[in-house]
């Protein structure tokens, strides 16, 4: 790394001032010459050649939360080199964020340790500033963590619906949701830009891209919210990452007014299938919604409601957090295709849906039409039950206005792939 300085006669101008200052920053001073034939525009070119570079935390800040990162901000240069020590002399890795605006520790910080950053800026015409800040982490909170979730596993194959889904209890206020989003990553290899957005009550976050995810897509997501202040009363529970594959394309489209199911994988259809749906005291909701979990066998346990009962299951898939799954079930096979007599869930036959469980996986769209209800906001995993307009809305941070969908993909392409995230069956069936 570069010494602080530049050519000749230039020198380093340091700002000190109190520790309470947010920034450090580190500037050139303008080029003297005695001569009287000075040229203003070459005087303004020698300044313009040195970076000036601002890092955060200041030099001496103490209490930085253990989520703490290292912010550049540099006029006249970019930022070529960060290293980050702990107080052992150990070296501490971190990440650039895509903006250039910081760079994020792969790991949370240690509480009550120091730690140094040597930043490096390099200017338009070669020249270099190095700045170094020294602080300190605070101690282990005692605020009370917000329970994240991560809905996106690891070394799994899911469908080109997938949205990564991150929820929330209790849900992220308004006012803390910009900073929790910054904390919320997603790379996808080939590239494929996506978006974050909210729930109206916050308690989940969903990411994905205008289009659906093409097959074969790898995306790596990293949910860094550990000791993350969270407003004034609360921190963040974990770091978590996970690395998962996109498979090929089926989706379903169920219409109440057939009561037929078409299952098209890589736009062909590859059966028509007779489904029972919710009866008209229980309908099945209508809208675009994603396989989140499938079940060879589960119990349906709906006791405390008005229509209590207690059924095990096969081949369920569930679409909804309320209790809406497609599901084996012989009892109504001599109404599938003509009537809906289901407690809310789309009714197969045991056969069929033995067959389906073999060509579907978690993350592909379902979109049910016809029937009484819709799909309530949150009810699931509903990211693709609004329009990318809509949905782009709901970011606490802007959205390129060029990220949009392609307009020539087909209106509802489907999804395939494997993997079974983790929300607990606390299923009402039907």
């Amino acid at each position: 790394m570069a010494e602080d300085g530049a050519d000749g006669g230039v020198s380093i101008m340091t700002l000190r001032g109190r520790l309470t200052l947010l920034a450090v920053t580190v500037a050139a001073a303008p080029l003297a010459l005695g001569a009287c034939t000075f040229d203003r525009r070459q005087g303004n070119e020698a300044r313009a050649a040195v970076p000036e570079l601002t890092v955060t935390p200041a030099e001496g800040a103490r209490d930085v939360p253990i989520s703490g990162e290292v912010g550049t901000q540099v006029k006249h240069g970019r930022v070529t080199a960060v290293r980050i020590t702990d107080d052992k002399g150990g070296t501490v890795a971190a990440e650039p964020r895509e903006d250039g605006s910081g760079w994020v520790p792969s790991k949370t910080l240690q509480p009550k340790r120091t730690y140094t950053a040597e930043v490096t800026a390099t200017g338009d015409r070669g020249k270099t500033v190095t700045h170094k800040t020294t602080f300190t982490t605070q101690s282990k909170s005692s605020k009370p963590a917000i329970t994240s979730t991560l809905y996106f596993d690891g070394n799994r194959t899911y469908g080109t619906a997938m949205p990564v889904t991150v929820a929330f209890d209790p849900p992220i206020p308004k006012e803390a949701r910009v900073d929790v989003q910054r904390r919320l990553f997603v790379k996808t290899d080939p590239p494929q830009p996506g978006a974050w957005s909210w729930v109206s009550d916050g308690s989940q976050v969903y990411y994905r891209a205008p289009d659906f995810w093409r097959p074969g897509t790898t995306i790596s997501v990293r949910s860094a919210l550990e000791g993350l202040p969270i407003g004034k009363e609360n921190v963040g529970d974990a770091d978590r990452r996970s690395t998962s594959k996109i498979g090929r394309q089926v989706e379903l489209e169920i219409d109440s007014a057939t009561k037929q199911m078409s299952v098209i994988r890589d736009g062909k259809l590859l059966r028509k299938l007779p489904v029972s749906l919710g009866k008209p005291g229980t309908p099945t909701s209508s809208g675009k919604m994603v396989i989140m979990e499938k079940h060879e066998i589960t119990t349906f346990d709906t006791r405390g409601s008005a229509d209590p009962y207690v059924v095990d299951v096969e081949d369920a898939q569930r679409l909804t957090w309320g209790g809406e799954f497609i599901h084996g079930a012989p009892w109504s096979e001599g109404d599938q295709g003509y009537t809906n007599v289901s407690h809310g869930c789309t009714n197969l036959s045991a056969v069929n849906a033995d067959w389906l469980m073999g060509v579907t996986q978690v993350g592909d769209l379902v979109t049910i039409k016809g029937t009484e209800v819709t799909l309530d906001e949150g009810n699931g995993w509903t990211a693709w039950n609004v329009s990318w307009d809509e949905f782009a809305k709901g970011s606490a941070l802007p959205v390129p206005p060029g990220l949009r969908p392609t307009p020539s993909q087909a209106p509802d392409p489907g999804a395939v792939a494997g993997g079974s995230p983790e929300p607990t069956p606390s299923a009402s069936g039907g």
